[in-house]
Formats: structure tokens, sequence, C-alpha cells
């Protein structure tokens, strides 16, 4: 696809005259058969000159008839091969060489980078018909790709994109692979991933002593790994399994015994695993699946996508069964489709036979369908990538090891996303779209943003681009800050940016804002308030121009305020330049900080107090505080001690999560939100009324806010609705409603003071679909423009693209 064309475009010349042109591709133009096109349309048009690759882009010199000229100018945009994506195409005149003929020059290293390299694709349609066919060379070639897709970022070691600056460098092309390489009429022409049987990457497995885990695993004999590695599935074994961007820990996820296992393994808590499926079909029966999310499912990303579970599961005639285990409480399932060669050996081919006799197999007796695939790390950490790590930090989670002998430059999660109101939203934005750039409203110096300490990711940014990373994780581990700093690296060479300027959260115990702190080396470091940054985000992924505010809604969990306080319940009248607090969800103690939340029923108490209740023992969440942690939590609040100040959103999330009886104790972040929205969303549309926050005025200078939303009108609702009877799931989906309403009086408040028709609704809370749609359909009815995250995840993962335009527009105020 063309993101833009360059001012003046190519010029139209008289049909007679002969020239020759210089023509630059700039955009995701390497390592996406480029060149190949580009030598196949000038020699359909009979044009002679050559092509290379630059790190400006890709650089053709094509000579011959101007009308000629013409048509391939206008051709070289719009038929770009289907990975490539044409950001500008730029034309000038040349003097004529009269080359004979067209060819493929190598490459150029010249000068720094500004071509874009591609995420890594799923196996194409052409590939997987040569991975199921007997007569093909390349049947059940676990490596099998072509200039249509295959790992692409994650083997880049520099640029330009060429074999001898990626992984596949230390492994020769045979003779024949050689010849496909250098063919213009084959698929593979200068594919740079290209292998076969013969030339390797070969796979290996390793299984561990079950009586001494302590010791090196040992190879298992066998010719056919897959084969082994299927069986092990098939008996209930875990294994880690080398994939594009870094180990999976995967079983079969019909097996109870496996998925519990694996679960206490990794201390997963109740956190829901992910799934692959062979086909589509294998979840029909588990999960509703719409047109938009078939597509995201089939497609050439095929991300984790997030999809609705059905409430009453309908058997199907020979349909993979599924653990209960696998996703417990969740209102959703995570599903992929296989997305290399491997995945798909792994799942079956047709016409495989079972792995085991149907009576030694404790899941699927026709094999594993359905494969939990989860990141292969130990919690917390980031995902593992390298062959002998993997052995060493996995050895207590895995039974065997998948693996294989191509390095993994890049970490790289899979992507996870879900369908709302028709539109992809991220949540964790990484496989196969990292590090396509996002196009900047306004030019921002060469610039580093380094992001959050949750779900991070950092952003490089220059002109009119923001590249970002893929996903790296939370950063209270040494290991995922040493991620980052390899991430830092690797995208400044691919992308070229030399930042001359730093952004960072204003949080002062951030490790990301430390560690810009540590690299500034001279440069500025610009620190940027949370939910500024998170505005801003929105603001510059729809485009939004320099100078047009909005009004923001940011809800998360948490972000450092102004006055200290932990802030996320905000309204702010914001732009890139600045912002001010326009409202405010009203400020409650945060009761031992984490510790509130990892148990949501103190927060419930906390909220309890604020609003005048007493600590009834007939409420779910004071009985599930025991009498001893009660009595120093009321003297806790009380004191004041180690309770700062919130306004966070997230949190009321958690208090009436625990309040209504749901969830007490969250195993995982959102936890008690997740399973709010899961209760709610069983409740059906008549719910009754919502509840309501009462609005009033700030006291002056109290907060620096216009407005605090009060929420003790909905919790007094709420203890009524408990003392009647009212069912936990339409207390969730009223609380829904009432949110939902506060966002729309809020935002009312805000054009009538201000005058601003434009919403942007950010933070955490908004990946809450149930929330999200309602609130961006009660403004739309009342006029406003919604803009909703399409581009980059509402939560902290989509942090840095919006500290980075502030950054650059504060630091370019101070420098006039």
């Amino acid at each position: 696809m063309t993101i833009g064309q360059a001012d003046g475009g190519i010029a139209t010349a008289p049909a007679s005259a002969a020239a020759r042109r210089r023509i630059t591709v700039r955009g995701v133009v390497q390592g996406v058969g480029f060149r190949p096109f580009v030598h196949t349309l000038a020699t359909e048009l009979g044009l002679t000159g050559h092509v290379t690759n630059t790190g400006e882009g890709v650089v053709a010199e094509v000579e011959g008839a101007l009308a000629a000229l013409d048509v391939f100018g206008r051709r070289i945009g719009a038929e770009a091969p289907p990975l490539a994506v044409v950001e500008s195409v730029e034309a000038e005149d040349v003097a004529v060489t009269g080359d004979a003929a067209f060819r493929i020059l190598p490459s150029r290293g010249d000068g720094l980078s500004r071509t874009l390299v591609s995420p890594d694709a799923a196996t194409c349609d052409a590939c997987l018909a040569e991975l199921t066919d007997p007569a093909d060379r390349r049947h059940r070639h676990p490596f099998l790709t072509c200039t249509h897709c295959g790992p692409r970022f994650t083997i880049v070691t520099g640029v330009p994109y060429d074999r001898a600056l990626t992984t596949m460098d230390g492994f020769p092309m045979c003779p024949r692979c050689a010849r496909e390489y250098a063919d213009p009429a084959d698929r593979r022409f200068h594919a740079q991933p290209l292998s076969c049987h013969e030339c390797g990457p070969r796979l290996r497995l390793l299984t561990a002593d079950p009586a001494d885990r302590t010791r090196p695993p040992r190879p298992e004999p066998g010719p056919d790994p897959v084969a082994g590695t299927r069986r092990l599935l098939a008996q209930g074994a875990i294994v880690a399994v080398k994939g594009l961007g870094g180990y999976h820990l995967v079983c079969d996820a019909s097996d109870d015994t496996a998925v519990t296992l694996l679960r206490r393994r990794k201390a997963r808590g109740d956190k829901p695993f992910a799934l692959m499926a062979r086909h589509i079909a294998d979840v029909e029966h588990l999960v509703h699946v719409r047109a938009e999310e078939r597509a995201l499912l089939s497609g050439p990303v095929r991300p984790i996508v997030l999809l609705r579970r059905r409430r009453d599961p309908a058997p199907a005639p020979d349909a993979p069964s599924l653990s209960g285990a696998v996703a417990p409480g969740s209102p959703d399932l995570g599903v992929m489709l296989p997305y290399t060669p491997l995945h798909h050996l792994l799942l079956g081919l047709p016409g495989d036979p079972p792995p085991l006799p149907a009576p030694l197999g404790r899941g699927d007796p026709h094999g594993p369908r359905l494969l939990v695939m989860t990141s292969g790390n130990v919690a917390g950490e980031p995902i593992v990538t390298d062959d002998e790590e993997a052995v060493r930090r996995l050895a207590h989670l895995a039974d065997a090891w998948l693996t294989h002998d191509r390095p993994i430059r890049i970490p790289c999660d899979d992507s996870v996303v879900r369908i709302s109101d028709g539109e992809p939203l991220f949540i964790r934005r990484s496989r196969g779209y990292a590090p396509l750039p996002v196009r900047l409203p306004v030019p921002v110096r060469p610039a580093l943003a380094a992001g959050g300490d949750l779900k991070n990711v950092l952003c490089l940014a220059e002109g009119h681009h923001a590249w970002l990373s893929a996903h790296i994780g939370d950063m209270d581990d040494l290991a995922t800050q040493l991620a980052f700093e390899e991430a830092e690296a690797h995208l400044e060479t691919v992308t070229g940016v030399r930042p001359q300027l730093l952004a960072a959260d204003r949080h002062p115990g951030y490790r990301s804002g430390q560690w810009a702190q540590r690299h500034t080396d001279g440069r500025p470091l610009v620190r940027v308030q949370h939910h500024h940054a998170h505005i801003a985000s929105a603001m510059a992924e729809h485009g939004v121009p320099d100078g047009r505010p909005v009004i923001g809604v940011a809800f998360d969990g948490t972000g450092y305020g102004d006055d200290h306080a932990v802030w996320g319940g905000e309204i702010l009248l914001a732009d890139y330049d600045g912002y001010r607090r326009f409202g405010q969800l009203a400020y409650v103690p945060l009761p031992g900080g984490d510790t509130a939340v990892r148990r949501p029923y103190r927060m419930a108490l906390a909220h309890l107090r604020a609003a005048g209740i007493d600590w009834a023992e007939d409420l779910p969440a004071v009985a599930a505080c025991p009498p001893e942690e009660r009595r120093l939590l009321a003297r806790q609040l009380e004191r004041h001690l180690n309770c700062v100040p919130t306004s966070s959103m997230g949190r009321l999330f958690d208090a009436v999560s625990s309040l209504a009886g749901i969830c007490h104790h969250a195993g995982y972040e959102a936890q008690a939100a997740v399973a709010l929205e899961a209760a709610a969303l069983t409740a059906g549309e008549d719910h009754g009324p919502g509840y309501a926050f009462a609005l009033r005025a700030a006291p002056t200078g109290a907060t620096g806010a216009d407005t605090v939303a009060d929420p003790a009108p909905v919790l007094t609702a709420v203890v009524a609705d408990l003392r009647a009877g009212t069912a936990p799931a339409l207390i969730a989906a009223r609380f829904h409603t009432a949110v939902a309403d506060l966002v729309r009086r809020g935002c009312a408040l805000a054009r009538e003071r201000a005058g601003l028709t434009t919403v942007a609704l950010t933070g955490g809370v908004f990946a809450n679909t149930l929330l999200a749609e309602a609130a961006a359909r009660l403004l739309r009815q009342d006029g406003f423009t919604v803009l909703r995250h399409r581009r980059v995840p509402p939560n902290d993962g989509g942090l840095a693209l919006g500290q980075i335009v502030v950054a650059a527009r504060t630091a370019g105020a101070a420098a006039r």
C-alpha cells in the first residue's frame, strides 16, 4: 500500500522523447521482493537500467521512451509487492547512459538508513502449498519462505537488507537455492531468508532428564524432531519451541493435566493462555468470529486475536475440546493461527497419522489441534531467544526443547489485538507490526522516548516518522532492562535515527526514566506527564495537527501526577504543547500501593471509608478482608500511613469488582477489572438504570482540576443493590453504564466551558471494549468527534509515541 507521495510526484513528458530517470522509493521496500518487482516491471515496459538497495530505500535508474517511464513511475507505487509499504516515490531526470539491459545491482550501505525494515510475515499460500506437496523439494521444510513471507525484523542485523546482514548469513545457499535466488522469474529472487532441507537451518529436539532437571537435556533420537515433538505433546509434555521472535511454551490445550501443570510451573495464577488453532473452524464452537476477526486471524500478520467466548459452547462433531484451565473466568479466548511452517507441522499436515495410538493420548486422539502457546519466559522476564539461555532459564518449566540453529536477532512477542467498533484495538503491538512507523502530524527532531515501566515499548522518531519497538515488558527486572538496551540499539540500526533529544515519564522511580537520565550524554531530557503522553499518543496516531486541542479522557491504573498523587481518572484539555486538568475522579487513599492492587478488597474498603459507608460484615469486600488485616487497614487509613492519594479509575474498577463479590485477589494485572467486565457481559442489555457519579466544582487550588467526579453515590447504590439481592452481573453492568455516562457528562461540561468538540479516549481502562464502545457511542450521539486508539495500544504500550511528540514540542519551544 502507499502511505504518501512526495510533493511534485513524477512529471509527464511527450511520449516520443527518450530519457533516463532516477527514482527513489522510500518506505518498507527491502526484504519484500521490491527489487525483483522493479526488474519485472522495467522489463515488461522495455526499459533498461538498474535497481539497488541503499540506506535511503530502493533506487532505480530507468531509461527508455518517456511514455514508458511515465507508466513505470505510476505503477511502481500502485502495484508494489504485498508486504511493501510505499511511503514516497521521487523522480529526477539524469543523463542517458545507453544501458543494454536492466540489472539488479548489489546493495549499497552508504549513509544512514532511511528505509523501513519489514515486519515478520506469516507463511504465504504459495509456500504453504509447497510445504504440503510431497513432490516439492521443500515438502515439510520447517523454514520455508519466499519474498512474500517469513522472518524479516527478527533476523535483521543491519541495513540495507541483504542476506549478509541477517542471521541467515551463516547458511550458505546450495546450488539449487542459489539459482532460484538469481532468477528474476522465480518467486525467491533475492529472498534473503531463502533455504531448503539441504541449506538449513535445522531442527533439534532435546529432552530433560525427569529424574534430575539440573542435568543438560539430551538430544532425542529419531530422524524427525517434529514427529518427536508431536508425540511428546500428545503424551502431556510441555515443550519449549523456538519461533520467529523467541521461545513459546507449548502444550496440548485439550489436556487438563498438561495445561494445569504449565500454569503451576509458570506461576501463572488465572491469567489466560493464548491458543494456536489449525483452522478457524477448530474454535468456532467456542467463540464468536466476526468477519473482521476472521480477516485478522488469516491475514499476513496473524496476531493473537481476542474473541468473545460463547456463553453456551455448542459441541460440534469432531471438534477439538478445550481444557477449562486455559482461560478460567475470562470473557475472551486469545486465538491465533499458524504463522510459520513449523507451526503447521506441529499441528499436523493433511494425512499426518496421529502421533500416538488413540488409547495412549491424553488429549485429542487425532493429535493436538489446539495448542497453548505462551511466551517462553519466567514471569516478569522478557521472552527467551538464545538457545543456551532457553535450556538454562526454562529448565523448571519445560520437559523438552524444539530448537534450531538460526539465531534470533531481536525478541518479538506475539501481537495481541481485538476488534472494537469494527476496527483493530491493540493490546500489544509487536510481531507483524514492529517496526512499521506511525506517521506524525508534526515534524520532530531525532528523538528517543523511553516509554513507561509497564508494557514497555520505546520509540525513535525523526521528521514525520515514529518507529515503535516490539513489546519489551515490565521494567522491574534486570533482564528486561537489558532487553530494553538491546531493542534501542537495534532500532537505531534499522532506522538510522541518532537521537538528539530524549523523553521519559515524570515518575522519579521509573526505571525507563532512570535509563534515559543515565544516557543523556549531554542531550536534553524532557519529562512528560503520563496522561498527557497518553492523550498526545491518541492525537498523533489520528493526525491531529499542531495547535488543535482536544478533550482527553485518560483512565488507567496509575500515573505520576503534578501534585505527586497517583492520577488515573483524568479529563485534560490538551494539545501537544501542554494541558490543563479539567476534571478528575475524587481522591481516595491507596493503602499499601501494590498491595492494594493485588488485593482489590483493600481498595474497596478505602473507597467505602471515603464515601462514609460502614465496613459491614454483609458486604463481600469487607468479609474478604481478614479481621486482623481490617483492623490494621483502618489504622493505616486513619493515620494516612503509606496512603498516597489516587484518582485512578482502574483502582475504582478493582474496588467495585471486590465490592460486588466478583474478584477479591488479583493474580495478574487488571484481573479484577477484567472479571467485572466479564460479569457485565452476561447481564444483557436490559440491566435497568445505571448508577451516577456526582459532579462538583473542585475547591479552589485543591487539585488543579475544575471538576471532581465523586463516586460516593455509585458506591452507595452498589451497596443498596447488594443488600437487595441484585445479581453481581447486574451491578457490574450498571457500573459500566455509570462510567460511560460520566465520560459523556464530563466532556459536555468541557465543551461548554472550553468550546472543544474532539474527545480522545485513552489509557488502559479503555482496553475494556464494553466501556469504550458505550462511551464512544454516547459521545457521538452528542456530536463529538471521538478518537480511539487504532495503531498503538491505549495502555502504556502506546505511551512512548505521545512522549516523543510532546517532548519535541517542548524542546522546540525552549529553543525558541
